[in-house]
């Protein structure tokens, strides 16, 4: 059986990591992740990914332990993408929406981590608990530092305690929370918001933020008046630049073609 699942509907690629009993992630499961979120990437036609996983009490627990115990190494060959296929994965430049629909623990954190937006379940719950069997959290130490106050992040990696879905609001690790039989409904509704906008505006933002995480704010605006990122001097090229002014001018909805 395949540990991976998509629904793709028009722009929208839905994809359900699918691993009984737990949706824990070994090597051939990483890899697969990798190739779907490589190709939804690739794809033109393709604008908003949905990242979710099959059950109502797990999304992710991470690293599957059992799978190492019978001989996957955790320094493996984890695929283009790196962990999860997602959250090393270069020029990502369209959003991607994680629908956590129960526990997301250690290496499933992360994998949320590295979604654009997060909407939980109610019941949701979180935790990086690779303290306690004395090894780091590599990606959330960089990751949770950037998406909550220092210091909460920085309790929730020394202690490794659980919080629910309520705490990762409030300190804006996700962005809502819904009752669980909505939450997928939730997801829909708001990929296709996403997918009805600008794809090449959308391809500018990530790359901006990526670039300005390690640059000054004056350097990075040079860069882009300059037109020195990739996304940013075709967006400006393109016919959905133009598009926006003239749907503007003259009082009407833009009609995006991602060129």
């Amino acid at each position: 059986m395949t540990p991976i699942k998509t629904r793709r509907d028009g722009a929208i690629l839905e994809v359900t990591l699918d691993r009984p009993k737990a949706n824990a992630i070994d090597l051939l499961t990483s890899r697969a992740m990798g190739e779907v979120f490589r190709d939804f990437r690739d794809d033109p036609d393709l604008r908003v990914a949905i990242l979710t996983g099959a059950g109502e009490k797990f999304f992710c627990p991470g690293w599957d332990l059992k799978a190492a115990a019978d001989g996957d190494a955790v320094d493996g060959d984890y695929g283009v993408g790196g962990f999860g296929g997602l959250q090393e994965l270069r020029h990502m430049n369209k959003p991607v929406i994680a629908a956590v629909n129960g526990i997301a623990c250690g290496g499933g954190l992360e994998l949320a981590l590295s979604a654009d937006m997060i909407i939980a379940a109610d019941h949701a719950t979180f935790a990086l608990p690779e303290i306690r069997s004395g090894t780091v959290a590599d990606a959330a130490s960089v990751k949770m530092p950037k998406r909550v106050p220092y210091h909460i992040a920085m309790e929730l990696l020394l202690t490794g305690r659980w919080f629910d879905a309520d705490e990762a609001h409030r300190w804006g690790l996700v962005n809502e929370i819904v009752p669980a039989d909505q939450l997928i409904d939730r997801a829909w509704e708001l990929a296709r918001l996403l997918a009805s906008g600008p794809p090449l505006v959308y391809a500018a933002i990530k790359e901006i933020v990526r670039e300005a995480e390690d640059a000054k704010f004056q350097d990075i605006m040079n860069r882009i008046t300059r037109r020195q990122l990739a996304t940013v001097d075709v967006l400006y090229g393109s016919e959905d630049n133009l598009e926006g002014a003239k749907a503007f001018a003259e009082k009407r909805d833009p009609v995006w073609k991602g060129r």
